[in-house]
């Protein structure tokens, strides 16, 4: 069983206890007022693992479960037998990473919460485009695969937007530092990334 798998089965195994426990839910959500005013730090990691229903789980999986593999080969292939703890801190990490902006922005709100494994994530996903920028992304609304290079700023534009329009409930910053934490990690860890990202999309024809 892959590290991946095993991730997405704690967090299944955890999502669906806090939806029959509120009390889990109510003491791991990401409420940033809780973390400010009783140092309730542990809600960075814990809120990463629990999801709002069925949808937005099934949803992170997958799309978790779609990049993940490639990411851990990378990982192995960088770390060799370490591979697979550095790639569970990375998404660890990833995970607390992206929500300290959404802390800083409702530290003073006690009635904000957020949840979900979107962070880390946008982490791998971006990671994983910064590796194999051609690769197709297939969206639920497109019926055609996106070359990921192409699919990445789309994404990270259209998430800025919806922060700034501040509609929804979707933590869209959460995506957005998820994402940019996992391309400068990559590229942190292995810097060869960069000029290989080049050489791909510089041979790419839509034609």
């Amino acid at each position: 069983m892959n590290v991946t798998l095993i991730i997405i089965l704690v967090t299944v195994g955890i999502s669906l206890w806090a939806w029959n426990d509120y009390s889990v839910m109510n003491r791991w959500v990401m409420n940033p007022y809780q973390v400010a005013k009783r140092n309730q730090y542990y809600r960075f990691l814990t809120s990463g693992f629990l999801h709002a229903d069925w949808m937005h789980l099934i949803f992170n999986m997958i799309s978790l479960y779609a990049f993940g593999g490639l990411m851990e080969q990378v990982f192995n292939s960088l770390f060799g037998a370490s591979g697979p703890l550095y790639y569970i801190g990375f998404y660890l990490i990833a995970i607390v990473v992206s929500d300290i902006p959404t802390f800083l922005k409702h530290r003073n709100d006690s009635g904000y919460n957020s949840l979900g494994a979107s962070g880390g994530v946008a982490a791998i996903i971006f990671a994983a485009i910064l590796i194999s920028p051609l690769s197709k992304i297939m969206l639920f609304i497109i019926p055609i695969g996106i070359p990921g290079f192409i699919f990445g700023p789309i994404y990270l534009l259209y998430s800025y937007y919806e922060s700034q329009r501040g509609a929804g409930n979707v933590n869209h910053d959460a995506h957005i530092y998820g994402a940019l934490f996992g391309v400068a990690f990559i590229i942190l860890v292995y810097p060869p990334v960069l000029p290989q990202f080049i050489d791909q999309i510089a041979g790419w024809r839509l034609f």
